[in-house]
C-alpha cells in the first residue's frame, strides 16, 4: 500500500450495524439471523463470526485503509416488499452513518418502491454512492427500468457499485448437495456477467455521466471480449467511467483484466470479512493506481 495524502481505499467490505443485526434476528422468515447463524432462501446456513461485525475489532484490523461498507445485497433486503424492507434499510442507513472515521458507506434502496428523494438526501450527505444488486441489471431492459434510480446518482455526482444479489431457492433433488462455495463461484459471477453486458449494451447511452463499478471483476465478463467479437459484437473504446474491483481474485485474473481494460479501470476491493486482500505483486506504481488513485477517480470523478 502506498502512503500519501490520500489513504488507500477498499471499496467493498461488509459490516453490520447492531441495529441491523437485531432487525434480522427479529424476522421469522429468511433472510434472518438465529443468534449468529444466517439463513438465506437460496444458500446454505452460514455461521457468522461476531468479531467480523464488531466495529472496534474491524477498525483495528484495517490499519490505514479506508473501508467502504455496503449492505450485503445477497441478503435480499432491498428486494423484500416495501413494508418489510423499509425498517431494515432504515437500520442499515442509521447504523452505517455512525461508523465513524476510517469508514465510508454505500446507500441502498428498495427495488419495488425506491425512495428517490430519500436516496438523493443520502447521497448529498455522507454516503459515498449507491450499491445495487447485479440482478437488477440482468438485461438491458432491466437496466432501462432502473435508470431513474441510477440517474439520482448521476445527478449527485456519486458512483454506483454493482454487487451480486440473492440466489433463488433451488428445486434440488434428494441427492443433490452442492458445496458451500457454489453460489459465490457460479451464481454470483453469472449475475455480474449479465450486469456487465447489460451496461455494455445500454448503460452509457442512458446515463452519459454515471461512474459505475462492478465487484469481483464483473465476474470476469470483460475477458469475453474475443468471444463477443467472434459472435458479432464489439467491445468499443475503453470507458473511463467504468471500473472493476478485485475481490476474490489474484494476480492471474487481475492481470488479464488489465490487459483488456487497462490498469485505470481496476480498483481495490476485498469483500472482507468473506474474503481477504490478495497481494498482486505488480509493483509500487500499480499498487498505488489500484489502491489509491483509481478508487479516488471512481468516487469523485477527479484525476489524481
Amino acid at each position: 500500500m502506498s502512503s500519501g495524502s490520500v489513504a488507500p481505499c477498499d471499496v467493498h467490505q461488509h459490516l453490520w450495524p447492531s441495529a441491523l443485526v437485531e432487525a434480522l434476528r427479529a424476522r421469522t422468515e429468511p433472510p434472518l439471523l438465529q443468534g449468529w447463524t444466517l439463513h438465506l432462501p437460496g444458500e446454505p446456513a452460514y455461521t457468522v463470526d461476531p468479531a467480523d461485525h464488531d466495529l472496534a475489532v474491524r477498525l483495528e484490523r484495517q490499519g490505514d485503509v479506508r473501508a467502504l461498507i455496503s449492505l450485503s445485497t445477497p441478503l435480499g433486503l432491498e428486494d423484500l416488499p416495501p413494508a418489510e424492507s423499509s425498517p431494515l434499510l432504515k437500520a442499515w442507513h442509521t447504523g452505517a452513518a455512525e461508523f465513524g472515521e476510517g469508514f465510508g458507506a454505500w446507500a441502498a434502496v428498495n427495488r419495488i418502491e425506491p425512495d428517490l428523494a430519500g436516496l438523493a438526501d443520502l447521497l448529498h450527505g455522507d454516503f459515498v454512492g449507491l450499491q445495487v444488486s447485479a440482478t437488477w441489471l440482468a438485461t438491458p431492459q432491466a437496466l432501462d427500468a432502473l435508470a431513474p434510480v441510477l440517474r439520482v446518482c448521476e445527478d449527485a455526482g456519486k458512483p454506483v457499485l454493482v454487487h451480486p444479489g440473492p440466489v433463488p431457492p433451488r428445486s434440488a433433488g434428494p441427492d443433490e448437495d452442492l458445496p458451500g462455495w457454489w453460489p459465490a463461484v457460479v451464481d454470483y459471477t453469472a449475475q455480474l456477467s449479465a450486469a456487465w453486458w447489460s451496461w455494455h449494451v445500454a448503460g452509457r447511452a442512458l446515463l452519459p455521466q454515471l461512474r459505475i463499478g462492478f465487484v469481483a471483476g464483473a465476474g470476469l465478463a470483460p475477458l469475453q471480449h474475443e468471444r463477443l467479437q467472434a459472435r458479432g459484437g464489439r467491445l468499443g473504446r475503453i470507458d473511463r467511467g467504468v471500473f472493476v474491483e478485485t475481490s476474490s481474485y489474484g494476480p492471474q485474473a487481475v492481470d488479464a483484466l488489465i490487459r483488456v481494460l487497462g490498469i485505470d479501470a481496476v480498483i481495490r476491493g476485498t469483500d472482507h470479512p468473506y474474503a481477504q486482500a490478495t497481494p498482486l505483486g505488480f509493483g509500487n506504481a500499480a499498487d498505488h493506481a489500484i489502491d489509491v488513485s483509481n478508487p479516488q477517480r471512481f468516487l469523485t470523478g477527479g484525476s489524481r
